[in-house]
C-alpha cells in the first residue's frame, strides 16, 4: 500500500470559496477513482499548514492512476494558485526495494507528460517532497 500525503498552506488572499471547491474536488477524486482505497480531506493540525489530504493506493499501478486522472490535473489548475506551502510525502509497506525509485519516476514522467504543471509549482512559496525532481526542497 501507498499512503499519498500532501500537506497545504493557502495564501492569505485566497478566497474561501475557491479554496472549499478545489477541497471538494479533492474529496470528489478520492470518492470517484476506483484506484483509491481510502482517502480523507481536512483540516491540518500541528504546523504551518491549513489543510492535508492522505489517499491509500494499493500499488504503483494505482499510484499511476490516480496521479495521472484528469480530475488530478483539474485540482492542480484550480487549486496550486491558492497554495503558498505544500509538501508532498508518500509511506509505504510495499517490500520492493526500488518503490520509492518508481514513486519518483510516476512524478518524474507525470511533470514531463503535463510540463505546464512546472509552471504552477514554481509560483507556490515552496514545495517539498516526493513530487520535487530531487525528492527534497524547492523555493520560487
Amino acid at each position: 500500500m501507498i499512503y499519498h500525503q500532501i500537506r497545504i498552506a493557502v495564501k492569505p488572499d485566497a478566497p474561501e470559496d475557491q479554496v472549499q471547491h478545489a477541497l471538494d474536488l479533492m474529496r470528489r477524486l478520492g470518492g470517484e477513482l476506483d484506484a483509491v482505497e481510502s482517502f480523507i480531506v481536512g483540516r491540518d493540525f500541528g504546523g504551518e499548514f491549513e489543510y492535508g489530504a492522505m489517499y491509500a493506493l494499493k500499488d504503483i499501478d494505482a499510484y499511476r492512476t490516480y496521479m495521472y486522472d484528469p480530475l488530478h490535473r483539474e485540482i492542480d489548475t484550480v487549486g496550486l494558485p491558492l497554495v503558498t506551502n505544500m509538501i508532498s510525502m508518500d509511506l509505504t509497506d510495499d517490500a520492493d526495494p526500488e518503490i520509492g525509485d518508481k514513486i519518483a519516476k510516476v512524478h518524474s514522467d507525470r511533470f514531463a507528460d503535463h510540463p505546464e504543471l512546472a509552471g504552477l509549482i514554481e509560483d507556490l512559496g515552496s514545495y517539498e517532497g516526493s513530487g520535487t525532481s530531487d525528492g527534497g526542497a524547492t523555493s520560487a
